[in-house]
């Protein structure tokens, strides 16, 4: 079921239910008020990626205290997607965007992997999760994806489940077009590992080519930035063989 885009959608990090009020935090009592001009009686919607989607009412309890009475679930709960996206960090700003983006595309688990070229760094997970509520609800998602602690790329592989296949953008590639490879893949758990600005060194690359798990994968005939990369690969993994190619539930 797809979302309702002219409300207004917020993440509650409570328990959902009809007849529990939700009080707004400060920031939510802020753009609600005093941003949106809401006022007495309003709705939104409401999730917080375990019961679904709910309509709620707003409640002025006092002048600066607004609660959000939840009064039916407009959605069910959707499973988290089985995407995973292993990104080596970027600078902060671009690397907010990447993860908002990944997020959109139907990334279920984010995973920063250091390489021997990365140029960014995780300062705050928190902020990255974060960045994942706001895309969240800007886009209809009821799951909502984790953040991990980040993890060296040796390390990583070392204890990467093998039934996973690894589909990782390989800048040497020898041709233009994935789409052939990805046709030949039957596998349906997947990750995708973008690699830094700088690329995969030499070594990174000697490493992962030799990993029955891994499938490298080119990205066309151009030079894309890191995170103009993981928006197309994500594009073009989902078209192939994620949720793009399924049928509407």
């Amino acid at each position: 079921m797809r979302a309702n885009f002219r409300m207004q959608r917020l993440f509650a990090d409570v328990p959902l239910a009809a007849g529990s009020p939700v009080e707004a935090t400060a920031e939510q009592f802020n753009y609600l008020v005093n941003v949106l001009r809401m006022q007495e009686a309003d709705e939104v919607l409401l999730f917080n990626g375990r019961d679904g989607e709910w309509r709620a009412r707003l409640q002025f309890a006092s002048r600066k205290k607004l609660q959000m009475q939840p009064l039916e679930q407009t959605r069910p709960q959707d499973p988290l997607p089985d995407l995973h996206y292993l990104f080596a960090p970027l600078k902060v700003g671009r690397l907010d965007y990447l993860v908002q983006k990944a997020v959109e595309m139907g990334a279920g688990t984010l995973q920063p992997v250091m390489t021997q070229h990365v140029q960014g760094k995780i300062t705050s997970l928190e902020r990255l999760q974060a960045n994942v509520m706001e895309a969240a609800e800007q886009c209809g998602i009821l799951a909502v994806p984790a953040v991990l602690p980040p993890v060296k790329l040796k390390d990583l592989l070392e204890r990467w489940p093998a039934e996973r296949r690894i589909l990782f953008c390989d800048e040497g590639a020898d041709s233009h077009n994935p789409l052939p490879i990805l046709g030949q893949i039957s596998e349906r758990k997947l990750a995708l590992l973008i690699g830094p600005e700088g690329g995969f060194s030499q070594e990174e690359r000697t490493m992962l080519h030799a990993l029955d798990f891994v499938t490298a994968i080119p990205l066309g005939p151009r030079i894309l930035r890191a995170d103009t990369a993981a928006v197309a690969a994500l594009a073009v993994v989902q078209a192939v063989l994620g949720d793009w190619a399924q049928p509407p539930a």
